[in-house]
């Protein structure tokens, strides 16, 4: 499908692309409502002939998969479609081999395409499929939810859980192509959205303060989905596709994109990935939370800066406080277990994303494991 120039304006209008510059390996994210609609003409022109396989989750799918096959076979695309379980317990070694399993079942060759229809756990668990069978195949992403639409889809990271901590297994595999229909939105649990609205907090927070006072401003307007949810969506995929481009494999910047992460990551392991008690972007918005008092514990920042972070997640109605996770947590040294199997940790080094500021984090290594555990101490008791 080659665009003539009305109907490319007439698509600059209805939606908005950012572009992953990597060379070669170059992408769009296209961002909009009713995207959905035209995955399959899309997905066609941009893997003319290409058979698909088609991930998604139970929930999803019951949701969007009729809508989005139709639109695949009306663009003459043949695909099969693999479902697994809803939920981070679905990041694990015997989904991911029956699906590599099922992919060659299907018989589908290195130059056909897996496609993710879904939220972060699905885009996670497909792109390293992709990644994987026949030693790569293409990889789209259809992501469903607002934390897949603004972090999870753009950058290439995949990978499953393992027992000793989240995302520990997996490769970098950048996609071919991100529908983000915003549209999608509406579908989901209150509780879903503000968990992705967290990570669209923290690309102001990392660094881009405007972004942050925007958002201040305009956080009720992005939950309703007008035009402040797609500009949301597209200045957080701008923020890391920024990042992406010139730290493609985190040998530096790109570990700023974890603001928050580490602290969370621990804490999402220690309640064993139970959604019911703690979902990813909750543990984010607590991570970034304890991210920033432990920078003003290292008197990087002020209260009036912790503060300020906290009113604005409260206001979202995301929670803030270890306390706020629902039962027993374990003890510090416990948690500390689990932050010493951080991707981020190099040669038994504890790297930290801290901050100066809103707007100004930095990557610290060297983090004394002993003052995180007494931080830790304290946070566990409030």
């Amino acid at each position: 499908m080659t665009d003539t120039p009305a109907s490319a304006d007439l698509d600059a209008e209805r939606f908005q692309t950012v572009r992953v510059d990597l060379g070669s390996r170059s992408y769009d994210i296209v961002i909009g409502r009713g995207l959905l609609q035209e995955a399959g003409a899309r997905i066609a022109a941009a893997k003319p002939g290409a058979r698909l396989a088609v991930i998604t989750d139970e929930t999803v799918a019951k949701l969007h998969l009729e809508a989005f096959s139709k639109g695949l076979s009306e663009a003459g695309l043949d695909h099969v479609v693999l479902k697994v379980p809803a939920g981070e317990a679905s990041k694990r070694f015997e989904l991911f081999e029956r699906l590599c399993d099922d992919v060659l079942a299907a018989r589908l060759e290195r130059g056909d395409a897996i496609v993710a229809l879904g939220g972060g756990v699905v885009g996670d668990l497909a792109g390293f499929v992709a990644a994987s069978v026949r030693r790569g195949m293409s990889f789209i992403q259809v992501p469903t939810t607002l934390l897949a639409q603004v972090d999870s889809s753009v950058g290439g990271k995949t990978g499953i859980n393992s027992r000793h901590g989240k995302n520990l297994i997996g490769a970098f595999h950048q996609p071919d192509l991100v529908l983000a229909d915003t549209a999608i939105l509406d579908t989901l649990p209150l509780r879903d959205f503000r968990a992705g609205y967290a990570e669209v907090a923290k690309y102001g927070l990392l660094g881009d303060e405007p972004f942050f006072i925007w958002l201040e401003d305009n956080w009720q307007a992005v939950f309703a989905g007008g035009p402040e949810r797609d500009e949301a969506v597209a200045r957080s995929c701008q923020a890391k596709a920024d990042v992406v481009a010139e730290d493609e494999h985190e040998a530096g910047r790109r570990a700023l994109l974890n603001l928050g992460h580490t602290f969370g990551h621990s804490l999402e392991s220690a309640v064993s990935y139970e959604t019911e008690r703690l979902v990813h972007g909750e543990g984010v918005s607590i991570g970034m939370m304890l991210a920033h008092e432990f920078s003003q514990r290292l008197d990087l920042i002020g209260q009036d800066t912790v503060d300020r972070i906290e009113a604005h997640l409260s206001a979202v109605g995301l929670p803030i406080r270890i306390s706020d996770i629902p039962g027993q947590m374990p003890p510090a040294d416990t948690l500390m277990d689990i932050i010493a199997q951080d991707k981020k940790v190099s040669r038994g080094s504890l790297t930290f994303i801290l901050t100066r500021g809103i707007g100004q984090s930095f990557v610290e290594k060297g983090v004394d494991p002993a003052t995180v555990c007494d931080f830790l101490t304290e946070k566990l008791t409030r």
